[in-house]
């Protein structure tokens, strides 16, 4: 896991002023089981925004979704109990169909699984998942661990899908490690950028 150099980034972040500020970057190397970030998700910062860029799947199949799951113990684990909502929009290439649907098989209704985030991929040359995900307050031991996702993936029968996740992880222990991963397959390119935000 590569650290970004130590600089700043004023950005308009949520209609406010903002600072960011990068912690460690993953480059995936052609085949990754998984993304693993297991330091830097500390009391330092409330807020961690992951920025996920042409992350791209090895099966060329629309059935294994992006996802992540969150640690409370160093990464040893990554099963904490999660309540969540899932919905996304489409629009095909040709414009023959467009829509808006809740997703009911991408969300988690107080389980441990993995947590849907970017669904139907596809995995073509050409095709990837790009988008964010930020998780708030993950070192608090008062509060349950809020995120939420929005992810662009050119999905695999050449449609734009829209995904939008989001939940909360319900631990009141402080979470200190994410892994991201396809459902199955690899990762076979892309990055992951890890900030904080200040």
């Amino acid at each position: 896991m590569a650290t970004y150099q130590s600089i700043r980034y004023n950005v308009d972040y949520g209609g406010k002023a903002g600072v960011l500020m990068p912690l460690a970057l993953f480059t995936s190397g052609g085949s990754d089981a998984t993304a693993d970030f297991t330091s830097g998700i500390d009391s330092t910062y409330d807020e961690y925004l992951f920025i996920f860029n042409n992350i791209h799947p090895s099966l060329n199949n629309g059935n294994y979704p992006f996802q992540f799951n969150m640690s409370v113990d160093s990464g040893s684990n990554y099963n904490v109990t999660k309540t969540s909502t899932h919905f996304r929009a489409l629009h095909n290439e040709d414009d023959n169909a467009a829509s808006i649907a809740y997703e009911t098989g991408h969300d988690e209704a107080q389980a441990t699984g993995f947590q849907d985030i970017g669904i139907n991929i596809g995995g073509d040359d050409d095709e990837c998942v790009s988008g964010t995900l930020t998780l708030f307050n993950p070192s608090s031991t008062t509060f349950v661990k809020h995120f939420i996702a929005r992810l662009s993936p050119y999905e695999v029968s050449d449609r734009a899908f829209d995904c939008f996740a989001a939940g909360y992880g319900n631990t009141t222990s402080a979470v200190d490690a994410v892994q991201f991963k396809m459902s199955s397959g690899e990762i076979q390119g892309g990055t992951i950028g890890m900030f904080g935000v200040i």
